[in-house]
């Protein structure tokens, strides 16, 4: 059963230049697709080909000029009430830059109970058990809780915001170029554990890159956009077949090895058994305030 639908979607923005008459740039044109239960769906072009912008319309952040959602067979556009709500909680969004997506001043625990205060009905006591399990879920120790993003490493910060998109118990995440920003070890041990949770939680990812090199052990299916456009589909098993002008220059962009070095591809590519691959630990010498969450 099809989980999310888009079906033509178009989205453009207007801007109005200093001087001369407002431009109309058209960032998506008639995009349909679909991601079943369970899904996880790559999503990859390069920079400025719309990516991000399909993101921010399938969550919620920003409507389509043209065309239409369905979650669950329910447009998007005509939730209301109970059912909007239901719709909030259902998909969530875990943002490429983690720095920008936290709030420096809050400490972990209440930034990863920021979306149970409003989109679930728990008590003060209710969040604060969630937020230990969900800490755990990414394989933080309990006293993160207390700490705030500056304590913490990149690859650390990006498992809160991880654990703050899986706080309502999600049936779809999209994850906007979310390990990007890591480098190659830690791609690789983020992608495992995202694996190992959607495995146990049966969620469906939307999965949105610019590497090819990163969805071969991770997507279901592989999509490929080029100036607003899904230009080819293939199973992820099948990379190998893609023959648009862009998925080639997405192949061709993934740099050689330096001489005598393992090729990136497989550097980055998630174990067979991820419980092989160290978490960093949280610094021992910084004092965590006391754990509470609003």
């Amino acid at each position: 059963m099809s989980l999310l639908a888009a079906r033509g979607l178009s989205h453009s923005y207007r801007s109005r230049p200093l001087l001369g008459p407002a431009r109309t740039h058209e960032a998506l044109s008639d995009i349909s697709l679909e991601i079943a239960e369970g899904e996880t769906v790559a999503l990859l072009g390069r920079s400025g080909c719309g990516k991000s912008t399909l993101a921010r319309l399938i969550s919620g952040l920003e409507r389509p000029t043209e065309g239409e959602i369905l979650f669950q067979g329910t447009p998007l556009a005509a939730a209301r009430g109970a059912a909007r709500l239901k719709m909030r909680r259902a998909v969530q969004m875990v943002f490429q830059d983690s720095p920008d997506a936290t709030n420096p001043r809050h400490t972990v625990g209440r930034i990863v109970a920021e979306p149970l205060r409003h989109l679930t009905r728990l008590d003060r006591k209710g969040r604060e058990a969630r937020v230990a399990e969900l800490l755990d879920l990414v394989e933080l120790p309990p006293r993160t809780a207390g700490m705030r993003p500056g304590q913490l490493s990149g690859g650390q910060l990006q498992r809160v915001c991880i654990a703050r998109a899986l706080a309502p118990e999600p049936r779809l995440v999209i994850l906007d170029e979310a390990v990007s920003n890591l480098d190659l070890h830690l791609q690789a041990s983020t992608l495992a554990f995202l694996g190992d949770i959607r495995r146990q939680s049966g969620i469906a990812c939307l999965f949105i890159t610019h590497d090819l090199r990163l969805v071969s052990r991770f997507a279901d299916r592989v999509l490929v956009m080029d100036r607003g456009r899904i230009v080819e589909e293939a199973p992820s098993g099948e990379l190998a077949t893609l023959s648009h002008p862009a998925s080639r220059a997405l192949r061709e962009a993934i740099l050689p090895p330096f001489p005598g070095r393992p090729a990136a591809s497989k550097a980055v590519t998630p174990p067979e058994n991820p419980s092989e691959i160290p978490t960093a630990p949280v610094e021992a010498d910084v004092a965590p305030s006391p754990i509470t969450v609003p």
